[in-house]
């Protein structure tokens, strides 16, 4: 690819700009386009990559379109997308919610489109971003994606359907460990630690957590086991969990992160 267009400069397409410059993709192989002109001069600025008078012109020339805008702000953008784009250019869209066929409505018959739902880890290249194919997008295009998100973390291919499930689970999901956290923090202060104390055990337990299952392959329910004595402390801790429901809690809390990611699209 000799070029990509990121419509949006926003913090997930500034994220992805940072990935691929890191990952060794040409400044002036890429191309920043927002309404918001002060944003795209900040991120042309820290990475050095080109910038558009319109939407129109960034994606005129595009081999690739990143759509990185607010889903409420998507139509608007499209509007300007759809007589502009070049024949065989594929767009990417990380815009939560927006079903491939709505983006194909607005393009040109034929043009492939990738729906893609990433999370903001990625921020920190340890996201993990789900790529489903619209109706004109071939293998070769989800390729595509999956480079374009693999410089920013990891990469699963999944049907369309899936999308809603994916957001429930790793798309919200940073939010969720992030609530667990701060309920840790605030229990520790109520037990008496200090609370930078109490921060630091609980963002490194959890960091390192995630690590050993990353690296031993471990199913997370055979590392539970490891640390539940028979008897002990974390065994009593589990039973309150259990006893509060807290398994089922968020599962219903998924179940209504999936349910209104369907709502969102329409």
């Amino acid at each position: 690819m000799s070029r990509l267009a990121v419509v949006g400069a926003g913090v997930m397409g500034e994220t992805i700009v940072a990935g691929l410059v890191a990952a060794g993709w040409e400044p002036e192989q890429l191309v920043a386009v927002d309404r918001y002109q002060p944003r795209v001069d900040e991120v042309v600025g820290r990475h050095g990559i080109g910038s558009a008078a319109s939407i129109a012109a960034a994606v005129a020339d595009a081999d690739a379109v990143l759509l990185a805008v607010k889903p409420q702000d998507a139509v608007g953008v499209l509007a300007e997308i759809g007589p502009a784009i070049r024949p065989g250019a594929v767009l990417v869209s990380i815009c939560a919610g927006l079903t491939a066929s709505t983006i194909e409505a607005a393009l040109p018959v034929g043009t492939p489109v990738v729906r893609v739902m990433p999370n903001t880890p990625a921020k920190v290249g340890e996201g993990v971003s789900a790529i489903s194919a619209g109706s004109a997008a071939t293998p070769e295009h989800l390729e595509l994606a999956a480079a374009l998100l693999g410089s920013v973390g990891k990469v699963v291919t999944v049907p369309e359907a899936y999308q809603d499930a994916v957001t429930a689970v790793s798309g919200s999901g940073p939010a969720y460990v992030f609530y667990v956290v701060e309920a840790m923090v605030d229990a520790g202060v109520l037990l008496g630690l200090p609370r930078d104390v109490a921060t630091t055990l609980a963002v490194q337990t959890v960091y390192g957590s995630a690590k050993l299952l990353v690296e031993t392959g471990e199913h997370a329910g055979r590392l539970r086991e490891q640390v539940t004595s028979p008897g002990g402390t974390t065994a009593a801790a589990l039973r309150e969990l259990d006893a509060h429901g807290v398994k089922a809690a968020f599962a219903a809390a998924m179940e209504a992160a999936r349910d209104r990611s369907r709502e969102l699209a329409g």
